[in-house]
């Protein structure tokens, strides 16, 4: 079974979410947390597992054999991401531009291209007892995260409950994160920013045909507009978080599952039911 959890806007809590949601059911079950965060992942940093394997993930990218190339210009003309330039009648590859996507070897009539490794970020897996834990970490500078998206969700399956830990936004990484997911919870905080920003993840789950549920947390007073929407779209709100200062002061002192679980045991447990029985349905 696999929930991921988004929210489009990012500091709503998310992660705050995810890792105590992760903390509660591995005492019920073999549970793995995977961070698809991969541009700042931080899970790890509420969780404190001890990284156990780490290794580096690659994607494939052209190298042009200059004495074999021709310059007759079709693999410029294959590329979709203008990630082949002509300059002097020889194919220019930029490889931050280049989506791995295999059309240049294809196209090449003289067979001058192959393909070579390049480094994109590092995965990190560790567990306690029967909670799992997987990261993506993407290098400095990188911007194509979906292929180590995509290798944190081949992590630990043989965990009977996967949590996925969306990126905020609702762009292709959030796509690739929410993709095969069996329940989608949003959260969401009850101000124009929150709303604006969940109404896109909850696009984003739809268009993909996965159910959701809302979790609305930081909750000072009701935003209208808000609870309009969900009502509108009929989306089961799981639970209610108010503001609190001491989930903040707890993260800093290093027991923030402590707290969540001893002052908003029944929130979790009723998100943990809710989702693993709307799921066995």
């Amino acid at each position: 079974m696999n929930i991921a959890i988004a929210s489009g806007k990012g500091g709503t809590g998310k992660t705050t979410l995810s890792t105590t949601l992760a903390y509660y059911a591995s005492q019920f079950q073999v549970t793995a947390l995977l961070d698809c965060d991969v541009e700042e992942p931080d899970a790890n940093v509420l969780l404190k597992i001890k990284v156990e394997k780490s290794y580096p993930v690659h994607v494939l990218i052209p190298q042009v054999d200059m004495d074999a190339c021709t310059g007759c210009g079709k693999c410029q003309k294959a590329c979709q991401y203008n990630a082949i330039v002509l300059i002097k009648g020889k194919p220019l590859v930029l490889p931050e531009l280049c989506h791995s996507c295999g059309g240049c070897y294809l196209a090449c009539p003289e067979h001058a291209i192959k393909e070579i490794p390049r480094p994109i970020g590092t995965i990190e897996t560790g567990n306690i007892n029967n909670l799992f834990y997987a990261a993506g970490i993407l290098n400095v500078g990188e911007h194509i995260a979906t292929p180590l998206i995509d290798e944190v969700k081949k992590e630990h399956r043989h965990a009977t409950l996967r949590i996925i830990d969306a990126p905020p936004g609702s762009s292709c990484p959030v796509i690739h994160a929410m993709e095969n997911s069996d329940y989608v919870i949003l959260v969401a905080e009850p101000t124009p920013f929150g709303f604006h920003d969940v109404a896109l993840a909850y696009e984003v789950a739809k268009s993909l045909s996965i159910p959701c549920g809302i979790v609305i947390n930081n909750v000072v007073e009701q935003y209208e507009p808000l609870f309009t929407f969900i009502k509108h779209e009929n989306i089961p709100v799981l639970a209610t978080i108010p503001h609190d200062i001491n989930i903040a002061k707890s993260t800093t002192r290093d027991n923030l599952m402590e707290y969540m679980i001893s002052h908003y045991a029944k929130q979790i447990q009723t998100i943990y039911e809710y989702c693993t029985n709307r799921v066995m349905l």
